[in-house]
């Protein structure tokens, strides 16, 4: 898995393998884990990514600066649905990418959240 923070879109864009995001939607099921990811030197790559079940409402999706790690926390129906998200990118079998942001009533992610982008584990758009 490799997490990387652009500052200019203000995103954070992870890519991983299947395996990779179907741990990570079971981590956020569960909510509880912490999944490490790939440095690359001289970037804006986090470390990893820690999952906490909270009372809500919603999930929020954050940076922690001081540890370099992106923290997804949230209630149990909200986390249900992120994972489900994760799980249909897990098993996509083509290529695209998954835009996860806030906006006012937004069914599930809480104001704050940081915009996340899941790139598909094929890569590029799907061919259809």
């Amino acid at each position: 898995m490799r997490l990387v923070s652009d500052p200019g879109y203000g995103e954070v864009v992870l890519s991983a393998s299947a395996e990779e995001l179907a741990e990570l939607a079971s981590a956020v099921a569960q909510g509880e884990g912490l999944l490490g990811s790939t440095l690359s030197p001289g970037s804006d790559t986090l470390t990893g990514v820690e999952v906490r079940g909270t009372s809500g409402p919603g999930v929020l999706i954050h940076r922690d600066a001081e540890r370099h790690i992106l923290v997804i926390s949230g209630d149990t129906a909200g986390r249900a649905v992120l994972a489900e998200n994760l799980r249909g990118m897990a098993t996509a079998d083509d290529g695209g990418h998954l835009h996860i942001d806030y906006f006012p009533g937004h069914y599930y992610l809480a104001e704050g959240s940081l915009p996340l982008v899941v790139n598909s584990p094929h890569g590029g758009m799907p061919i259809r």
